[in-house]
């Protein structure tokens, strides 16, 4: 017997005990900081002369770590390995490579302050940001493990007389992980042991601006026992590496997390058939974000309020879920705009490796830059309410910021800003308020704020999302509760933590014998 699935709690920060331990694994961390990180092809450590500098985007000149660079070369011999491993790793029992997850989850669990000190130095993630972090990574584990035994048998099927029929699931083969920056821990670690739990072998790209804590996550599954070359670590460029991976005729499945421009070139090429290669490769892509908060002229405004805050600026927007649209009905537009202004300006921004503060910075320069663009843009399309500034002068720090008055259709409300913003539009009535919500080109996550029964009602059949959220901000899925994947741009749909992922990883296979 596995014992049930059960999400991995959160730190209360509002004891003092609990403080006091973070900020012990904070001075811990501190003192690991600036160390060289190496690539892992076939259980080999590879050090480069070319390196991958990671700095803590709150304090541009601390250094995280150095992080060994992959080349072509490399990446061709990560695939070998991975492609060698695979004959091995498939045969493995479906409960053995769970239990490995639950290993690895349990040293985890056991470091868990630990970990999140890290993506607080790595990517700027306040303390509550940083331990769901961790809390989620832990979650993928548990339950893709137990989700594996569940698997190993097959599903039902019918059988006649004098003839049985199975239906299994069989493994794939190489597996490429290209995860974000942004859930540097959560994604990174779930998009890697999926593939892992169901027998194929993984070559992982991290992101390039938090390569040190994926480096951290593969110590810990090689402590957990996993075997040589089914797991290759090769950080690089997207253009170089990326590219040479996702066309590789041994490729069979590439997943990957981040943005549409992205995504949606992976796909194309890993359509194009290249010489030697023998099947399709399958393509698991999550990819961004619109979303809205629409609040109905019956509701709780302080829901609402709540809702709204939670979902803009949580990360400082840099998730894909954020929800960087407020769509309000007429009614309740200016007192509901009045509140999330006064409750915006009382947020902490600042450095969480130095106190535990709302919000940090964002990830890097580029970021900044695009950010602070955009806050023309809103000038120009809108009404500035609050924020609009920012600090690049030691770490990349923006105010967050209310636009209100935009237009449907205006950029504000189009692209993703991916940054502490959040855009009003007023609505006449609740139809036009889903209409709304529907015009982009993104359908991940919503949130509906309403007591009207008949208006939730209509949203769940009408608010085009993959994670439709009522009375609660449209952040924050939890692993095997809230399965996470968005609709038209935002990607396959694919669902992680949820029940039917694992087996976008695996092979179905029919097997009839007639006696």
């Amino acid at each position: 017997m596995v014992t049930p699935y059960k999400h991995e709690p959160f730190t209360d920060f509002s004891k003092e005990e609990n403080v006091k331990a973070f900020e012990e694994a904070l001075k811990q961390v501190k003192e690991e900081l600036g160390q060289k990180h190496d690539l892992l092809v076939d259980g080999e450590r590879i050090r480069t002369d070319d390196q991958i500098e990671s700095t803590n985007p709150a304090n541009t000149k601390q250094l995280v770590g150095s992080v060994s660079k992959a080349n072509q070369d490399i990446a061709e011999k990560a695939v070998q390995s991975a492609s060698k491993a695979f004959e091995s790793w498939r045969k493995w029992s479906e409960r053995a490579r769970a239990e490995l997850l639950f290993r690895a989850a349990s040293i985890i669990r056991r470091r868990k302050h630990e970990f999140s000190a890290y993506l607080v130095y790595e990517v700027g993630k306040p303390w509550k940001e940083a331990d769901a972090d961790t809390a989620e990574a832990i979650d993928f584990l548990e339950y893709y493990g137990r989700q594996m035994i569940e698997l190993k048998d097959g599903k039902p099927v019918e059988s006649r007389p004098g003839e049985q029929n199975r239906y299994i699931y069989t493994s794939t083969g190489v597996a490429v992980v290209i995860p974000p920056w942004n859930l540097a821990f959560a994604i990174m670690a779930g998009t890697t042991v999926a593939p892992l739990v169901t027998g194929s072998t993984v070559v992982m790209k991290p992101a390039s601006n938090s390569p040190v804590i994926a480096a951290k996550f593969v110590e810990v599954l090689e402590e957990a026992g996993l075997p040589k070359g089914v797991l290759n670590y090769v950080p690089g460029s997207g253009k170089d590496v990326g590219d040479y991976l996702v066309d590789h005729p041994k490729t069979a499945l590439i997943s990957f997390t981040g943005s549409r421009d992205v995504g949606t070139r992976i796909i194309k090429r890993a359509a194009e058939l290249q010489a030697g290669q023998n099947h399709l490769k399958q393509v698991i892509a999550e990819m961004g974000g619109k979303d809205t908060v629409v609040v109905d002229n019956q509701a709780n405004l302080e829901t609402a309020a709540d809702a709204i805050i939670t979902s803009a600026f949580g990360f400082s927007g840099q998730k894909c879920s954020s929800g960087s649209r407020a769509v309000v009905h007429q009614d309740v537009y200016d007192e509901l705009l009045d509140m999330v202004v006064k409750r915006t300006k009382e947020l902490t921004v600042g450095n969480a490796s130095e106190g535990n503060v709302y919000m940090g910075p964002v990830v890097d320069q580029a970021a900044y830059d695009k950010i602070m663009g955009y806050m023309e843009v809103g000038k120009e399309e809108g009404r500035l309410m609050t924020g609009g500034k920012g600090d690049d002068s030691k770490g990349y720090f923006i105010d967050p910021t209310v636009f209100a008055d935009l237009a449907p259709n205006s950029r504000m409300q189009q692209e993703e800003i991916f940054g502490p913003v959040v855009c009003f539009t007023k609505a006449a009535d609740f139809d036009e308020a889903i209409d709304i919500a529907n015009n982009t080109e993104y359908g991940l996550t919503g949130a509906v704020i309403s007591d009207n029964r008949q208006h939730l009602e209509k949203a769940k059949e009408d608010f085009h999302v993959g994670n439709l959220y009522f009375n609660r901000n449209c952040t924050g899925a939890i692993v095997g509760y809230q399965p996470f994947g968005g609709f038209k741009m935002s990607g396959t749909d694919s669902k992680a933590g949820g029940p039917d992922y694992l087996a976008l990883h695996m092979l179905a296979k029919t097997i009839s014998e007639k006696f």
